[in-house]
């Protein structure tokens, strides 16, 4: 009886785990590289946020807010997370 009662449950158990293979992990791991990307961002970056518009980063600023110049002289401040892609990165100066 108690065989049965564990069997019961197998196919639960395997959805759940194809539920977390194919869904859940990588999720995960597309948070965790948009987070990376989000950190990496410095002054000259172009990137392209979720509303659609691309500017250039002007200024990163300490609460997770940048100044990006979408422009010449027109600059809009923008959350970090709300960047959905980096266009070009710049290099990191030499000190």
């Amino acid at each position: 009886m108690e065989g049965n009662a564990i069997a019961q449950f197998v196919p639960l158990i395997l959805i759940f785990a194809i539920m977390y293979f194919l869904l859940i992990r990588p999720q995960q791991k597309k948070m965790k590289e948009h987070q990376k990307m989000v950190e990496g961002l410095r002054r000259g970056d172009v990137v392209i946020t979720q509303g659609g518009l691309i500017g250039k980063v002007v200024k990163v600023k300490e609460n997770n807010e940048l100044d990006v110049e979408i422009s010449d002289g027109v600059k809009v401040r923008v959350v970090q997370n709300t960047i959905a892609q980096v266009v070009s990165k710049t290099e990191p100066a030499n000190t």
